[in-house]
């Protein structure tokens, strides 16, 4: 399919449906171009993913789409007419105009693409380094190739960053985890089975090559996004992983998940990473570490708010992503160069404000320990006068710390640690700790979610058997686990350990308190069911985690909260 679309703005639009990408060996990946409808080379913007790159944004996922509809009313106006809208793809009517190209591809296995579907493996990176080659030779090219895509389409940008294709001149992962096992599927060592059990079936499989039973069709041709090629179950089977089996049987950072993290060092393209403080589950510690560890000398981070699928659509930030491809595109003087390293909002209860600065943690930051007081079951700067623990069921409500109320306004921002002294009935303990906020007159204030409704100020895990910390990538704000061996428990005995909390942003108002509970399983709010529990019976079945914990505090048993306040000023 190639039509010629008239559109607002300098250029035309051309698109080209289906182009076939050859790979090195011999299978052929189908990708979809938006161009300008002029003579010349142009910078390309580029995507590759398993989501069927034919299937409308609205047909697979009508909640979401509804929701950004409501945000932002004029999606389908202003300047688009939301045919091409693709599930967390940039939207080529907004750019192609503006003198960029648009390419769409179908990874191995999805969509239109055939081949093996294996999420995230070494031959899906090698096809996307081919893809970038290819795009960059085009004649329409000119030869510097952006990366720019949502969660997956974020994500995949780390790690073809590091094979360093020659074409490739910036990337925008935005909202996309690095760390696959700490920033996505096992946190602190727990494996996050929730999200996998729907997003694989739904998201994946639903939408695989030669899948007959794929319920989507194209709006423009009314075939199946997946194209016509039916396969049996079993070859349907035959052609593809099982997730949800690879991610439980890898259940410590072995070689399978480091061939799937990129090696943030050899990451030398210009970085726009965008992350959202409400994902303290997904799509938050990545985007920060991400930034902080790519050897990249022109990198910057932006902190965001919102729905995961809003933010990235809205004009502002449409504007932002435009201005830094424009300048390591195709050279644009748009002032992108003197651009503050990091941009932040500043979440506040009261409403939102924002920060900048040249590098995170905001170098004004400081350490200001919470000592906890089992026998007050308070936080307080103060260190407790006498030794004292607490006891609650692993399968319970757990327990909880507070502060005073606030005497100022008083700023968090950067990352938190958990350093705690426990004890386990049992011969393991899984640690959920969750950061929260209650107002004045004591009830909880509920801070609107990236992927749930609504989530606490941040959340933290650690299995206590995976409690070996990596000295060589630990610093004092943050502990960094090893999780490459079990320590199993001798029940009663106290064990120090630190928990990574995910960094985040937060003024708590004069008159509010900051509370910190500590639980054996996930932390949900009342009728609201959490979207990332870790509740696989393989993975947390047994009597190993249905026992008694305890935490001590005072006395030789110092356990502390650490938090990065932000002095005001």
């Amino acid at each position: 399919m190639n039509d010629l679309h008239p559109m607002a703005g300098q250029f035309g639009m051309i698109f080209e449906q289906d182009v076939p990408i050859q790979m090195s060996d011999g299978n052929v990946l189908r990708c979809n171009v938006f161009r300008p409808d002029a003579e010349g080379r142009f910078p390309v913007v580029m995507a590759q993913g398993i989501y069927a790159k034919d299937l409308h944004f609205e047909d697979g996922y009508k909640p979401q789409w509804d929701q950004l509809v409501s945000i932002y009313p004029d999606l389908c106006r202003d300047g688009s007419t939301g045919r091409y809208l693709r599930w967390e793809t940039t939207d080529p009517e907004r750019w192609v105009p503006d003198g960029f190209i648009v390419i769409q591809v179908d990874s191995r296995g999805s969509g239109k693409s055939p081949g093996y579907l294996d999420p995230r493996s070494p031959r899906e990176m090698v096809d996307y380094y081919e893809a970038i080659e290819w795009a960059g030779q085009q004649p329409w090219s000119n030869g510097r190739v952006g990366l720019l895509g949502i969660s997956y389409l974020g994500v995949t940008q780390w790690r073809v960053a590091t094979l360093q294709p020659p074409h490739l001149a910036a990337i925008c992962p935005w909202e996309g985890f690095v760390d696959y096992y700490r920033d996505s599927t096992h946190h602190g060592g727990i494996l996050s089975s929730g999200f996998a059990a729907r997003w694989w079936p739904k998201q994946c499989v639903t939408v695989q090559h030669g899948n007959p039973d794929c319920p989507y069709r194209d709006r423009l041709t009314g075939d199946r996004v997946n194209g016509p090629t039916t396969l049996g179950e079993s070859q349907l089977a035959d052609n593809r992983t099982d997730y949800p089996a690879d991610i439980l049987r890898h259940n410590l950072h072995d070689a399978w998940w480091r061939e799937r993290t990129p090696d943030l060092s050899r990451i030398k393209v210009p970085i726009l990473s965008a992350g959202n403080w409400g994902s303290p589950a997904m799509h938050l510690r990545g985007n920060v570490e991400g930034f902080m560890g790519a050897a990249s000398r022109d990198k910057w981070l932006s902190l965001h708010v919102g729905k995961h699928w809003g933010s990235f659509y809205l004009p502002e930030y449409i504007a932002l992503q435009k201005r830094f491809f424009g300048h390591f595109l195709r050279g644009d003087d748009n002032g992108w160069d003197r651009e503050p390293r990091v941009r932040m909002v500043v979440r506040d209860p009261r409403g939102n404000g924002s920060r900048v600065a040249d590098r995170f943690p905001p170098a004004e930051a400081r350490p200001v320990r919470y000592h906890l007081d089992a026998t007050t079951k308070t936080l307080s700067t103060g260190i407790p006068g006498n030794a004292g623990q607490v006891s609650y069921a692993a399968r319970g409500p757990g327990v909880s710390f507070s502060t005073a109320p606030f005497e100022t306004d008083t700023e968090f921002c950067g990352f938190v640690r958990a350093h705690l002294w426990v004890a386990s009935s049992t011969r393991d303990m899984d640690i959920f700790a969750t950061l929260r906020i209650f107002d004045p007159a004591g009830d909880e204030i509920m801070i609107e979610g990236s992927h749930e409704a609504v989530t606490p100020v941040s959340r933290g895990w650690l299995r206590v058997s995976q409690r070996k910390l990596d000295p060589e990538r630990s610093t004092d704000w943050r502990p960094f686990h090893a999780h490459d061996e079990v320590q199993k428990l001798e029940p009663g005995q106290p064990y120090e350990v630190d928990v990574e909390i995910w960094p985040t942003s937060m003024v708590f108002p004069k008159g509010s308190r900051m509370v910190l509970t500590l639980m054996g399983e996930d932390f949900q709010f009342p009728d609201l069911p959490g979207r990332f529990l870790h509740d696989h019976p393989e993975d947390r079945g047994g009597e190993d985690f249905a026992g008694t914990c305890t935490i001590l505090t005072g006395g030789p048993h110092h356990s502390c909260l650490v938090m990065p306040e932000v002095p005001a000023g």
